[in-house]
């Protein structure tokens, strides 16, 4: 008997896993693949010192393998024993490893390995030679995919969306590490960090048995280790491959939690799973460190520390009370591969498989120390609780019984309990706050593959990542963020020859920066591209019919053409650009979130855009204003400034209405009481009485006439109900500190008013 060499126990679980990978891409009815017969051949050399039951199940896999490959294909019989033979291995492999007893092994597989001896032990070869399967480096043709059913019936909810929550945080990781990588191909601490990503991944994985994703983590880990060997460089084929694994896994994760919110929950996903794989054996049949030589690289960002090794939540799925069944049967055709996840209906529980024996290994903390996973809808909740409490605090602290009561201790009381709640409340918002940094480093990668495609080179700079806003709020900044670096990567950005012809370094910089100011935050997007020329935007916009060939304009104002709908400077439509959409989107989500977005341009040097949003969408700071009776709340972030009307200020222009002078320009002017249908006193005409509060979006003002200014409030929104449907004057509703109900003016909606709107009763 060959000498028990150590560290075979734990081997021979690989290759076990190997081969439960192996058996899920094959469908009863097609050929052997020859990795089985391979991994079987291995198996039996690892298993040659250990225990004899061991021994003999191993060669009663290998006889049935054989007599299948003799046949021409694998039969749903093998299938199934082997799906009943891998769990008593598993557990046997993990007793030979403890010097444990083994349990009891079937008689028929006794029964069998004396088959397979009596074969002369050929059935390795034999299934190693089956006709009609693919070499071990062709798993798939080029550009195949998998029908993938993402989320079959009858798992745990909790259990997958924590998974879900921990895949997107690894993929981040792996994005940010790989973009390193890309810069420094040699950089270990980097290389470390995506393999221990990978590895990581593969176990969350198998603890829910989803095989597929476990066979696509399995090769990419598999380059990783190559690069950390020194076997491997990675040059732009191995960067491409593993950000192509990494959509393909990303795609899978948001597929998962589509369907767990009840869209089409069951459906089939096509994956380039199979295309995948294949590259991946392709790029490491030859192992030479020339093969990764990469060119320059087109996208660099600033060098950060290596990321520690990403927290993941192996240990907790693993320690979760679901029994895991064994590999279902593959279904019935090669290209259709459901997921097996573990069910939580009464069944004997399984053996632990190689991957949960591996997820429950301390490779890396399960959590970063203190922190805890909230539901929104229960962070939400509370939100929304404290903010009544701080309405109900200042109704008790303004009522008029209590003014009268000349108490001290009252006072004191009152004070205290105005501070705790304050306290509070601030407590409860930051919450709701999360670090723009995440969203800033998803666009490394768009910089990155805009870069490739448009044959460009492009340094992105990122600076105020620790800048912090309201997640709703980062969330919906997302998409106005990527078509604004869209932009300074297609149109700013020059190409290289262009650039040094204009005596530029061939690199161009985008940075993006983010900061607070005046109780916001302001992202700007700066690129040292080529800049706007105003009259090349001012020919298009005549061309298009969006201005008149003699409107008078400023160049802020003709800068300010590119948010129009339909405007675009390219003179072909292109994958990128052409169609006059982007920009408009643009200027629509940002003010949708009470925001307002500006550009400032250079011709020659570059261009900026600058966009300011509120910390957050639940609390609003507001500029009260009273017009008769009622009380409206402006949002501060659009008022530009504020004074009272003199006699002979406001004139009637024809087409135009009431305007009024401001700072050298006819600005529109509405009478809020007029356009509100609000009873009360209302400015005479002549001007001689009232107070003009000047608000803006994007370059264009109104004049709002009012009563009264009645001071500022920090407010908490709520929404408006079916009543004021249609009411697109209002943006919602704050209850003010008297306990009366002031309605949020839309200032966006207001301003872009038709001139007769303004002159309706």
């Amino acid at each position: 008997m060959t000498p028990d060499v150590p560290g075979n126990a734990a081997r021979a679980s690989d290759l076990l896993e190997q081969l439960a990978l192996e058996l899920a891409f094959t469908a009863a009815g097609a050929a052997v693949p020859p990795p089985i017969g391979d991994v079987l051949e291995q198996l039996t050399a690892t298993c040659a010192a250990a225990p004899e039951p061991i021994r003999q199940a191993v060669t009663a896999c290998r006889h049935w393998v054989a007599e299948d490959a003799a046949h021409g294909q694998l039969t749903a019989e093998t299938i199934r024993a082997i799906n009943d033979w891998q769990p008593w291995m598993v557990a046997a492999a993990l007793a030979w490893d403890r010097g444990q007893p083994l349990a009891g092994m079937p008689a028929a597989w006794a029964a069998a390995a004396e088959a397979g001896l009596f074969a002369g032990n050929a059935s390795g070869g034999a299934a190693s030679g089956a006709s009609g399967g693919r070499s071990s480096s062709e798993v798939a043709p080029a550009g195949e995919t998998l029908d993938v059913t993402v989320l079959p019936e009858g798992f745990d909810d909790e259990m997958t969306e924590l998974f879900c929550a921990e895949s997107q945080d690894l993929l981040q990781e792996v994005e940010q590490g790989v973009l390193v990588l890309e810069r420094n191909p040699a950089d270990a601490a980097s290389i470390d960090v995506v393999f221990r990503v990978f590895h990581t991944f593969k176990g969350n994985a198998g603890v829910l048995k989803l095989v597929v994703l476990q066979r696509l983590t399995h090769e990419l880990e598999s380059v990783l280790d190559a690069a950390r060997r020194g076997k491997l460089v990675l040059g732009r084929e191995a960067i491409d491959l593993i950000l192509a694994g990494a959509d393909v896994l990303r795609r899978y994760v948001a597929e998962i939690l589509a369907q767990l919110a009840g869209h089409d929950r069951g459906r089939s996903i096509p994956l380039p799973i199979p295309d995948l794989i294949e590259r991946v054996q392709r790029l490491l049949s030859d192992r030479s460190p020339a093969l990764g030589a990469a060119a320059k690289p087109a996208v660099s960002t600033p060098a950060p520390a290596p990321p520690p090794a990403p927290a993941h939540a192996a240990q907790r799925l693993s320690q979760a009370a679901v029994p895991v069944a064994p590999l279902a049967a593959p279904v019935t055709s090669p290209a259709s591969v459901s997921a097996q996840l573990p069910v939580s209906a009464p069944a004997p529980a399984a053996p632990a498989t190689p991957a949960m024996l591996a997820a429950a290994a301390p490779v890396t903390p399960v959590a970063a120390p203190g922190s805890v996973r909230v539901d929104t809808l229960k962070l939400d909740g509370l939100i929304d609780l404290v903010g009544e409490l701080v309405v109900a605090q200042s109704l008790v602290v303004q009522s008029p019984e209590l003014t009268t009561v000349g108490s001290a201790e009252l006072t004191r009381c009152l004070g205290q309990l105005r501070g705790i709640t304050s306290d509070l409340q601030r407590t409860a918002m930051s919450l709701r706050m999360v670090p723009i940094g995440g969203t800033f480093r998803r666009m490394a990668r768009l910089v990155r593959d805009l870069a490739v495609e448009l044959g460009k080179e492009i340094d992105l700079r990122l600076e105020g990542e620790e800048t912090e806003l309201d997640r709703t709020l980062v969330e919906e900044l997302a998409d106005p963020l990527v078509h604004m670096i869209r932009n300074s990567a297609d149109h700013g950005i020059e190409l290289p020859a262009a650039r040094v012809a204009a005596g530029k370094p061939p690199t161009g910089t985008i940075t993006l920066r983010a900061f607070h100011q005046g109780g916001f935050i302001v992202i700007k997007i700066e690129d040292d591209g080529r800049g706007l020329s105003a009259e090349r935007i001012r020919a298009k916009a005549v061309e298009r019919g969006l201005v008149q060939p003699d409107e008078p304009l400023e160049r802020a104002d003709i800068l300010d053409l590119i948010f129009r709908p339909g405007f675009s400077t390219a003179e072909q439509i292109t994958g990128l650009s052409g169609r006059g959409v982007g920009m408009d989107v643009v200027r629509r989500g940002i003010e949708g979130i009470r925001g307002k977005v500006d550009v400032s341009s250079v011709e020659g040097r570059g261009t900026t855009f600058t966009l300011s949003v509120p910390l957050t969408l639940a609390i609003i700071d507001g500029l009260i204003v009273g017009v008769g009776d009622q009380r409206y709340i402006v949002p501060t972030l659009s008022v530009r400034e504020s004074f009272r009307l003199t006699p002979g200020a406001v004139t009637t222009i024809q087409g135009r209405g009431e305007v009024v002078e401001v700072r050298g320009r006819l600005t529109p002017m509405l009478r809020l009481g007029r356009f509100l249908g609000d009873p009360g006193p209302v400015a005479p005409a002549a001007g001689s009485e009232g107070i003009v509060v000047v608000v803006e979006s994007g370059q264009d003002c109104r004049c709002l006439l009012v009563d009264d200014l009645l001071g500022k409030q920090e407010v908490v929104i709520k929404s408006l109900g079916d009543m004021f449907r249609g009411r697109t004057a209002f943006a919602g509703a704050a209850i003010l500190g008297d306990g009366r109900v002031g309605l949020i003016l839309d200032v966006n909606a207001l301003v872009k008013l038709k001139s007769a709107a303004g002159d309706a009763a």
